[in-house]
């Protein structure tokens, strides 16, 4: 057994040593094997380098329009050759092949971007910018109104161009492309919207249609925007007090509504109005779409251009609003300087918006809104101010008076300026508050009416600053028509003259709320033009004494009844009829030329003079008409009472 196994392990050992040396020589041509596939790998990677131009050249000649997967991805190829040569073989010609290549495939996306930009990037049609911006009117429905500025592949292909432009191309310029092309349109879409109101107002009165074409017929639409229509309310407001009587025909205002610069007034406030909430709007939505193309720490910098063409814009025209106003100003057009206070206010309510679209852009773009609040203010400051020192200093006296003692040209200018403040109450008072003129009207300054900002005050602050400010314009305007009145030779006329300027000025304060904002600092306003009116008509009244001074009382002779009357006596008799005849005759002829506007009041003076003179009257027939002081009664006796009642009834009626 020991021989067997010392046998069998002698030959294992022979085997072992025979084996061995060729398991070692198949692992080394296995790794020899290997090595060869290894290398032939490589060479045909590092070959394929080689092929890169040849085989992406076509593709890249004939751009990315419609094929941008397939373009990005022989960007992509060209993009590693250039790296590997650049590694590997620096001075190689096949480098400046690729690089040459890489870089016209980057112009041709550049272009390609621009391409899209340009083609699918549209103006935003009034219509639909009108129907953006009414979002707050109420609707049965509420409808939210989104921009598509893009098309959702136009877009998509725009955000993968973007990117890679970035990621690989290291080229900012396209984003210098993005918002020229953007800023173009924003512009374009605003001013389309102007030029939108223009041509509907001018063709049908109608200054747009906001509903949106081709919606559905169960689609509610959505109400127009209010007008501001600060000129054409001054108009309606005048008509409107010319059929309550209190500013006829007889004379009544001498303004003449501009009917037809009024209209374009109009339509030029709306326009702006609705210009600078479309700004907002549009800037906000062009945002949204630049986050989703431009870098993030791109964005605000590339926005900050994109608006600055319209913005300008904007401010140019706000600038021209404020020029515009100065001149009228000047001119003493009050009525043109009103536009201001509707847009001032529009701005102001907006101005939150305007800071949180502009969020981060530069301060100098963000100044602008605040700079043009602020000229508004000031030129609308001055514009209070100036009206009232017309209002006090106006020298028209002789040449602009109306004949039938009626209403004043100054004093309907006044009260349609002052009722127009009621629609603009705050900004007014703001105006004259940062222009601090409570100084100027001795209203202390409460910090607690103040805010942390200068033109920031309370609204009871402002309130008590615009009270004290028209009872400046009522008090200006009584110390005018005081001198005005002195212009007529005749008292009478003059006290119908001031009687019918009080009483319009008290009914127009009680048919507004003027009334209200007076009494906040004149709590006797009211009774005090009542007693100014009340004086006015006994002065009036004194004018009938030369009338019936002829047959009162005490001027009469004094007779035995059933005596013969004297010579003397009956002359006397005779002198106070004629005088009483004559009297009335030349005041009835005089006074029927003169104007009481309002049927009330005109009513009232005339039943109480017709009173007076009828009952002293008729005392003096009572007395003397059956007496014998003359052969011809007819001659001095030329009416009865009831007929003296009639003629006073026919003063102040040009018609009679």
């Amino acid at each position: 057994m020991v021989s067997i196994l010392s046998s069998f392990e002698s030959r294992l050992m022979k085997l072992e040593n025979s084996i061995i040396p060729v398991h070692k020589q198949t692992e080394n041509l296995q790794r020899l094997q290997e090595n060869v596939e290894k290398t032939l790998s490589c060479l045909d990677h590092v070959i394929s380098y080689y092929h890169v131009a040849s085989d992406t050249e076509k593709i890249i000649r004939e751009g990315p329009t419609g094929r941008l997967e397939e373009y990005l991805g022989s960007m992509a190829k060209i993009q590693k050759a250039v790296e590997y040569f650049q590694d590997n073989s620096p001075d190689s010609p096949e480098l400046n092949k690729v690089k040459l290549l890489f870089e016209r495939g980057k112009e041709s996306l550049e272009s390609e971007f621009r391409s899209l930009m340009t083609r699918h990037s549209k103006v935003v049609s009034p219509v639909l910018i009108l129907d953006l911006i009414s979002g707050d009117d109420e609707l049965e429905v509420q409808e939210d109104v989104a921009l598509e500025h893009l098309p959702e592949s136009v877009l998509q292909d725009v955000i993968r161009i973007s990117r890679w432009l970035v990621e690989y191309g290291r080229n900012q310029d396209f984003m210098n492309v993005y918002y020229q092309i953007r800023s173009s349109q924003l512009d374009r879409s605003i001013k389309g919207l102007k030029e939108h109101f223009r041509k509907s107002s001018s063709s049908s009165g109608v200054p747009y249609s906001p509903a949106i074409p081709n919606k559905r017929k169960d689609t509610p639409t959505k109400k127009p925007p209010k007008r501001p229509g600060t000129i054409r309310k001054a108009q309606n407001l005048l008509k409107q007090y010319s059929q309550h009587g209190l500013d006829g025909k007889k004379g009544g205002s001498n303004l003449i509504p501009l009917e037809g610069r009024d209209d374009m007034l109009d339509v030029e406030t709306d326009a702006y109005i609705h210009c600078v909430s479309a700004f907002v709007k549009l800037a906000q939505s062009e945002y949204q779409l630049l986050a989703d193309i431009i870098p993030e720490h791109h964005q605000k910098k590339t926005f900050d251009s994109l608006i600055q063409d319209a913005l300008d814009g904007l401010m140019l025209e706000g600038e021209n609003i404020v020029s515009a106003a100065r001149k009228a100003i000047i001119r003493h057009d009050f009525s043109t300087v009103l536009t201001v206070f509707p847009i001032l206010r529009h701005l102001k309510q907006t101005k939150p918006e305007f800071d949180q679209v502009l969020q981060g852009t530069a301060a100098s773009t963000k100044n602008k809104l605040p700079g043009l609040i602020t000229s508004m203010e000031t030129i609308g400051a001055k514009a209070l101010e100036d009206f009232a020192d017309n209002i006090k200093n106006d020298p028209d006296k002789e040449y602009n008076m109306p004949k039938d003692g009626t209403v004043h040209e100054l004093t309907s200018n006044a009260i349609l300026f002052l009722q127009q403040l009621l629609d603009f109450q705050e900004t007014a008072g703001a105006m004259l508050a940062s222009q601090v003129l409570g100084d100027t009207y001795n209203i202390p300054l409460d910090p607690r009416e103040t805010s942390s900002s200068a033109t920031s005050y309370s609204s009871e602050f402002s309130k008590r600053l615009l009270s004290t400010y028209i009872c400046k314009v009522l008090g200006n305007l009584q110390l005018n028509l005081l001198s005005k009145s002195k212009v007529y030779e005749d008292p009478a006329l003059s006290a119908i003259f001031l009687h019918n300027n009080y009483n319009y000025i008290l009914k127009s304060l009680e048919k507004s709320e003027l009334i209200q904002l007076v009494a906040v600092t004149q709590k006797t306003a009211e009774r005090s033009y009542r007693e100014h009116i009340e004086q006015q008509i006994q002065t009036y009244q004194r004018s009938w004494l030369k009338v019936t001074d002829y047959i009162t009382e005490k001027n009469l002779p004094v007779f035995q009844s059933g005596v013969k009357l004297r010579d003397k006596e009956r002359q006397m008799i005779k002198e106070r009829f004629k005088g009483f005849n004559d009297g009335l005759e030349e005041l009835c002829k005089i006074q029927k030329a003169w104007a009481i506007p309002d049927t009330e009041q005109r009513d009232k003076i005339r039943q109480a003079q017709k009173n007076i003179v009828k009952e002293t009257y008729r005392a003096f027939l009572h007395r003397f008409g059956n007496v014998s002081f003359t052969k011809n009664p007819d001659k001095y006796i030329k009416y009865q009472v009831e007929q003296v009642g009639d003629m006073i009834d026919r003063l102040f009626d040009t018609s009679a």
